[in-house]
């Protein structure tokens, strides 16, 4: 919020009721004729599919969606902005929808489809494949407070009052084939002495993970977060949009303040975790207890793909990374540990 200097000092009216955050209503006939002409379409396709991105979460349609997926026996996939907004654990979960960088299976299942409902989709480079992904033609787009149906705009309607509509005059279709997600994470059991790799550190990861976790994800070698199956009521937390190096760190520290009842677990590359660092020691001052999974590969990986990939610019200092929390707060009662093996991580 931004105030000139000449009017901050001035009195303002302040309303006697509380602040109601609530959309206004829809226009009626718009709204009747929108539901009309989604339901038409579904109702006539042979391959429905549901695509999903991060307006479903802001708008609060998660289980209006799942329950029009259940209803229709449709699958459904998410953009990895939306990871977590979809039930994981349903069958109707399809997985990442990212154009030729995603799943081979959940690629053509939103390609091909017949009829797709997309749910606040924004075409970004992070979130296509570069750019790669293809929506059918005829695609539905259903923003907040718009839809688009073949030529036809729908103005003023609100996306819960169009998928609550939708939901109650779409058929029920007889139970289908379930939908299945291939797993995405392939690790085979190690021996407890050998060293830490990728698919071994994913795979205990995984099963680490409770329902009603907050998940953090940073730039570079946590992406592989995305690939994992959350459980349910887990929320997802990442400037995926943004790129924003370090974003994380920070955003712990709100969620933390925001949800303090809640698991919060943090992944993070140590070239990521040195940009905003300093965060962690407002997180000891409040005696938070975050877990912090620090990935350290000795530089900028996620730069290295770019750009440089042998060249020292994207080196930096390796820092004792287990001994900063008694550097941040000295009477910290914060565990820390080294692990190199997978027996190291398995340890209790």
């Amino acid at each position: 919020m931004e105030l000139p200097p000449d009017i901050s000092y001035l009195d303002v009216e302040v309303p006697a009721g509380p602040l109601v955050l609530a959309d206004a209503p829809s226009d009626p006939e718009r709204l009747r004729s929108c539901i009309a002409a989604i339901v038409g379409r579904l109702s006539a396709a042979t391959s429905p599919a549901i695509l999903v991105d991060a307006d479903a979460d802001r708008l609060g349609v998660g289980s209006e969606l799942m329950e029009l997926a259940e209803k229709m026996q449709a699958p459904v996939a998410v953009i990895n902005t939306a990871k977590a907004v979809i039930d994981e654990t349903s069958p109707h979960y399809l997985g990442i929808y990212n154009g030729k960088a995603g799943e081979p299976h959940v690629r053509e299942a939103i390609e091909t489809s017949d009829c797709l409902l997309a749910i606040g989709y924004r075409p970004l480079e992070v979130t296509t494949g570069d750019f790669s992904a293809s929506l059918p033609a005829n695609t539905i787009h259903a923003r907040g407070h718009s839809v688009d149906v073949g030529d036809d705009n729908y103005q003023a309607v609100t996306l819960k009052e169009v998928l609550k509509g939708v939901i109650d005059a779409i058929p029920q279709v007889k139970n289908s084939a379930p939908c299945h997600a291939a797993a995405a994470v392939n690790g085979t059991h190690a021996d407890g002495s050998t060293k830490l790799t990728q698919a071994a550190y994913w795979k205990a990861i995984e099963g680490y993970l409770r329902p009603g976790d907050v998940l953090f994800v940073d730039n570079g070698t946590s992406y592989a977060l995305f690939g994992l199956k959350f459980p349910p009521n887990c929320t997802f937390v990442g400037s995926v949009n943004w790129g924003s190096i370090g974003y994380s760190v920070g955003a712990l520290l709100g969620t933390l303040t925001a949800a303090p009842h809640r698991r919060h677990l943090l992944f993070v590359g140590d070239g990521s975790f040195q940009v905003t660092a300093q965060e962690l020691s407002t997180i000891l001052r409040h005696d938070y207890k975050p877990v912090i999974f620090l990935i350290n590969n000795g530089g900028y990986t996620i730069e290295r793909g770019y750009l440089g990939k042998t060249e020292t610019y994207n080196d930096i200092a390796n820092w004792a990374y287990a001994d900063l929390p008694k550097v941040f707060r000295r009477d910290t009662k914060a565990r820390s540990f080294v692990v190199k093996t997978v027996r190291d991580l398995q340890t209790p």
